[in-house]
């Protein structure tokens, strides 16, 4: 026996035989052709094809309920239209004499190096797309079959690592696990591995071609797989495995429960999501409510400053279905890992402490007043919060809310319907935090942001892989800032959220609970789990450290903004 460590991605035991997966792997000449001509229009045809296979992709996986990975060859497909980038680079290589096959090579190779040397995390990641697609269109080129390259037979998939196309076109009747040399924790197939619940192992540098066809245990709560384990091993990891399917059956029992732990204390369970196609992830997940609606993925994924009316159509939507669910929507969050060419942001040395989310809003009010119009318009189509991101001071939420007030005032006078809702901030900063009592005071609740408190307080960046070792996500001075945040939102009945990772983490869920967190918003896979969680908690046995909004009248906001949006 043998056993080898890896980077878990996804809990889970597989069990079986070992398929090594290899893309082919083509020879592109070099030598001049005459015909330019037909060069061009090979080109074109294999570019529509692949344009075509990726909308099916994106089609399928919607079908399937797999928001995150339609996404993916959503993008895929909008990425083979960029003239800029790729079809006018690739027509001037083919202009030169050269084959389809080496102007797809050297063009899309380029492509792939400038996105890899830019700053911003966002567009980094957007090179390993432009990869996926070069493999594509020579497949196509070359007239590859590649319909086979995963055997026959079930087995735990080990490569050196999958593109999303490779990925999403596998046989999920044949996949019992998979394994990769390479990879990242954010790269495209941790994501398809999470959306799809793959045990998953990424990183395992000891991969070897010899491993192909031997009996394999993938261990994904320990991070390593066993090569031709003992019966010792079988027999424990078996065990594992059929706990995990009564566990997984017992969690849909779930479905239509109440959050609320043995001693009676009821939270709220959202979900966070990034547009209307996460909806029936909502519903699925048995979510009740949405606690971030990221609407900045409007922006990003829109070529052009995205109208009131396009707005409006994506939050309506939202609210509508989930209706009277109640969605809350984080206002504009570009910025910092975040950024958009038509937005025109200067580059920053240290843009995770400069101009981003609120502070672009504010100082660009008639961008900021398309959004918060659409928002109040689409306000009379369901149970809305309206969330401020990124705020340090209390100025700031008076004039956000100033603003709003001046979009509600324009809607009445235009004749457009306004419905009720909610205002809300993040906290997100050890500023916020501090001054929470003041904050409480101008909003109806708060939404903890642990990712980025934890970034702020702690002084690493999210983004860094090197300072990994040093990042404490569990760290006192986070725990201590997000528990005087809800004690300071309570003393002015204001309810208090937690909308980060942190949220779903099965470890915290009994201290949020303690602190008396009102609700959790997490990933709409992750609601079943902590809903175990939660009704298995008895808070009886700890003296309350904190009261619960909800059980008292919403005290009356102070100062001349509180009394006019009270």
């Amino acid at each position: 026996m043998e056993v080898f460590k890896g980077t878990k991605i996804v809990n889970g035991i597989a069990i079986g035989k070992i398929k090594i997966y290899k893309a082919p792997v083509y020879e592109i000449s070099e030598e001049l052709v005459n015909d330019i001509a037909k060069e061009i229009e090979r080109f074109e045809s294999a570019r529509v094809k692949v344009q075509e296979e990726q909308n099916a992709l994106y089609e399928k996986e919607m079908k399937a309920g797999h928001k995150d990975t339609a996404g993916i060859f959503e993008a895929h497909a909008m990425m083979l239209d960029d003239e800029d980038t790729l079809i006018d680079p690739c027509k001037e290589i083919m202009a030169e004499g050269h084959t389809a096959e080496y102007a797809v090579r050297q063009a899309f190779d380029d492509a792939a190096r400038q996105f890899s040397e830019m700053d911003d995390e966002y567009f980094r990641a957007r090179s390993a797309d432009v990869i996926d697609l070069k493999n594509s269109m020579l497949d196509i080129l070359f007239g590859a079959d590649t319909a086979n390259l995963q055997g026959t037979e079930p087995a735990i998939l080990v490569a050196e690592d999958l593109a999303p196309s490779e990925t999403v076109k596998l046989d999920k009747s044949l996949l019992l696990g998979l394994v990769t040399r390479l990879g990242s924790s954010n790269s495209h197939t941790a994501i398809l591995a999470r959306s799809m619940n793959w045990p998953t192992l990424i990183q395992c540098h000891d991969v070897a071609d010899d491993w192909d066809g031997k009996f394999a245990i993938l261990d994904g709560y320990n991070s390593c797989i066993y090569i031709e384990p003992d019966q010792n091993i079988i027999d424990e990891l078996s065990a594992k495995q059929a706990e995990d399917k009564k566990k997984e059956e017992a969690l849909q029992q779930l479905k239509g429960q109440p959050s609320v732990t043995k001693d009676g204390r009821k939270v709220k369970l959202y979900a966070n999501i990034g547009g209307p196609k996460d909806v029936k992830a909502v519903i699925e997940n048995d979510a009740e409510g949405v606690g971030l609606f990221r609407s900045e993925f409007v922006y990003l994924n829109s070529k052009t400053d995205p109208t009131e009316d396009e707005q409006f159509a994506a939050y309506k939507k939202v609210l509508e279905e989930l209706s009277p669910r109640m969605v809350i929507i984080r206002t504009c969050d570009i910025g910092a890992d975040k950024t958009i060419d038509y937005m025109n942001l200067e580059k920053e040395e240290n843009p995770a402490l400069g101009f981003r989310a609120v502070r672009i809003c504010l100082t660009r009010p008639a961008f900021f007043k398309r959004q918060l119009r659409a928002l109040l318009r689409a306000s009379a189509f369901g149970n809305l919060g309206i969330m401020f991101p990124m705020i340090i001071s209390r100025w700031e939420v008076q004039k956000c809310k100033g603003l709003l007030q001046e979009c509600k005032v324009e809607l009445e006078q235009e004749g457009i319907a306004v419905g009720k809702y909610e205002i809300g901030i993040m906290i997100e900063t050890p500023a916020a935090a501090l001054c929470a009592d003041e904050l409480a005071e101008e909003v109806d609740f708060f939404s903890l942001g642990t990712n980025d408190l934890t970034q702020y307080t702690c002084a690493i960046d999210r983004q860094s892989a090197s300072l990994e070792p040093f990042a404490n996500t569990h760290h006192p001075a986070v725990l201590r800032l997000i528990r005087e945040t809800i004690e300071a939102g309570h003393r002015h009945n204001t309810w208090v959220g937690i909308c980060g990772e942190l949220g779903a983490d099965p470890t915290l869920t009994e201290e949020f609970l303690k602190m008396g967190v009102d609700e959790l918003s997490v990933n709409p896979k992750s609601i079943l789990p902590l809903r175990g969680n939660v009704r298995n908690v008895d808070l009886s046995k700890y003296k309350t450290e904190s009261p619960k909004a909800e059980e008292a009248p919403k005290a009356e906001k102070k100062g001349f903004f509180g009394r006019l949006f009270s």
